[in-house]
């Protein structure tokens, strides 16, 4: 599998969001749901709980979706991926995410999780398209 790459606007628009929406499925049944998201290494990674529908359908559909976008009447700005993911519950990558995700967001620091009580979960696009950028 070829790793999808990210021009320099793409990675500058990408780092400097922090909110995407995900999609999932199962059964032939679609979920979308917004995320907080960091993106490294061209790769996107964000957390979830063990009792999400989304984290339900990625453990049995791998495939998933995103789309991280500015809304404006004129100048939207978009990247949307198409990608597989891989569940991070603990050790070595899990600690050195949950220490991104503890400095750059709040909502970790007010409600802290460890390693098997809560997931990451590592998205490596396999298809992007982008406009605006």
């Amino acid at each position: 599998m070829l790793k999808v790459k990210f021009n320099l606007e793409e990675k500058a628009f990408l780092t400097s969001n922090e909110c995407c929406r995900i999609a999932s499925c199962h059964n032939n049944i679609p979920h979308v749901v917004p995320v907080s998201y960091i993106f490294e290494d061209d790769l996107f990674y964000f957390a979830s709980d063990y009792n999400t529908t989304k984290y339900r359908n990625i453990v049995k559909n791998n495939r998933v979706a995103l789309v991280i976008d500015v809304y404006r009447s004129i100048g939207n700005k978009a990247v949307c991926i198409q990608g597989k993911s891989d569940i991070i519950e603990s050790g070595e990558e899990f600690s050195r995410l949950y220490e991104i995700f503890y400095k750059r967001f709040e909502w970790v620091r007010m409600d802290p999780w460890k390693e098997n009580e809560a997931a990451f979960i590592k998205v490596i696009p396999t298809n992007k398209t982008s406009w605006g950028l």
